[in-house]
């Protein structure tokens, strides 16, 4: 398993992440087994929101259950969560007053006293960001968020709320995936006239702004093909592109979901991959393509495979 210094920060994160949002209805062993799964993988990271679960912060409190962490054990895993999203709404929360409840309920349902690292869920389009900038603070003086971070924020954004919060933003999780990649497919393509490929819709593109500003990307919904439209590994919809994964897995010997898996860790802004499987096997299978070596023919060949232009 690949791992790097997150920039701003002192955790070694894997470039693979266990996102947890569908064990609700799994059993005790069965989130055992799967974040043991990960562990053995190298995979020392999860992913968490307040929103996730039947009831709020029910995946995070599903998970504290059935792993009872010792200190030790806390200390080694690096416990990622979000919030700023109502569900019985739905709408977006970034106020002081939300922020500050929502972290302590996250802490009382993942039974620990700090959270690694908070991410601002969504972009809230009534944000305050100096109220984001007094909840942080007072979240860091007390020791219960140690970084923060966003998701699914634009550069303009995040320079809002870089504007008036203090500390890094070392995060930013967005969705990426070989079928959904607007974020670089945008540049590939750009300056091509009725190219829709080349319309900038980020606010002056998400990759090139993270790795100039020391923020990790984070792709989440690695595998599905669109907004939740389904996956395309194996789906009859993608015939050439999972032709190209089959050949690739064929060739280096591991199952396509690694090929899939490395064709995000290939890029060299070091995202890391958040998982949704709740399948062991799954998990395992996508751990190998931490480091697998794509070369850039082959990463060029998966990114004309899945649709896109390369002028």
């Amino acid at each position: 398993m690949k791992k790097f210094t997150m920039p701003n920060t002192q955790i070694e994160a894997p470039n693979v992440v266990l996102g947890l949002m569908r064990i609700p209805d799994k059993t005790d062993d069965e989130i055992r087994d799967l974040v043991r799964t990960a562990r053995d993988a190298g995979i020392d990271f999860v992913d968490h929101a307040d929103i996730y679960g039947d009831d709020l912060h029910g995946c995070e409190r599903r998970f504290a259950e059935a792993m009872h962490l010792t200190p030790a054990e806390r200390d080694a895993i690096t416990i990622q969560t979000k919030a700023g999203i109502v569900g019985n709404g739905p709408y977006f929360d970034f106020s002081y007053e939300h922020l500050i409840e929502s972290v302590n309920g996250s802490l009382d349902a993942l039974q620990t006293d700090h959270i690694d690292i908070l991410l601002l869920h969504r972009p809230d389009a009534l944000v305050e960001p100096e109220e984001v900038a007094r909840a942080f603070d007072e979240l860091e003086a007390a020791g219960k968020v140690r970084s923060f971070g966003v998701s699914n924020h634009t550069p303009r954004q995040i320079d809002l709320l870089k504007r008036f919060v203090r500390q890094p933003i070392v995060a930013n999780q967005v969705q990426f995936s070989i079928t959904h990649a607007p974020i670089v497919t945008q540049g590939v393509a750009a300056n091509m006239l009725d190219e829709q490929q080349s319309v900038t819709l980020d606010g002056g593109g998400i990759v090139d702004y993270c790795r100039l500003h020391d923020i990790t990307l984070q792709a989440w919904s690695p595998f599905q093909a669109g907004f939740f439209t389904g996956v395309f590994l194996g789906s009859p919809e993608y015939p050439k592109l999972n032709a190209v994964i089959d050949r690739l897995a064929a060739q280096y010997d591991v199952p396509p979901i690694a090929v899939a898996t490395a064709w995000i860790t290939r890029h060299p802004a070091q995202m890391q991959v958040v998982l949704g499987t709740t399948s062991p096997d799954r998990v395992a299978g996508a751990a190998l393509g931490s480091d697998l070596p794509l070369t850039r023919p082959e990463w060029y060949e998966l990114f004309r495979a899945a649709g896109h232009l390369v002028p």
